[in-house]
């Protein structure tokens, strides 16, 4: 369930900068409403229920990182949707501060920035799009 939420909503995210203009702003509306009212929620509501520190019981999961991931992809697009989720910052804030993923979060690691528009025109050249 959470690797699919997230695979959901990190494809919209991922595929936003080759998105046509003309459809950016359609696009970006149904990401922060996803985002806001189906999948932000949910992840949520499950931290809420069970009054554990991650996702399934109390021990790091895949699940966990990959919606980490997921939540640096949406503060990347839109800080404030995150604003109403504090358990999932708690979440966030846990995860990032576990010493090898905090190593892999500072400044000359391999962590790549959003793709910014010259990184597109390099990746249109490669892959012919």
């Amino acid at each position: 369930m959470y690797t699919e939420g997230v695979a959901d909503l990190g494809e919209l995210i991922i595929t936003l900068p080759v998105t046509p203009p003309e459809q950016r702003k359609d696009k970006m509306a149904l990401i922060r409403d996803r985002a806001k009212n189906r999948y932000l929620p949910a992840f949520e509501k499950v931290l809420k229920g069970h009054g554990q520190d991650y996702l399934v019981g109390n021990r790091l999961s895949k699940a966990d990182v990959h919606v980490v991931e997921l939540l640096y992809y949406i503060e990347e697009l839109d800080p404030s949707l995150l604003a109403g989720f504090p358990l999932l910052q708690a979440l966030k804030t846990r995860i990032s501060n576990l010493p090898t993923v905090k190593k892999f979060l500072q400044p000359g690691s391999q962590r790549k920035p959003p793709m910014d528009e010259k990184a597109l025109e390099e990746a249109r050249k490669i892959f012919m799009f």
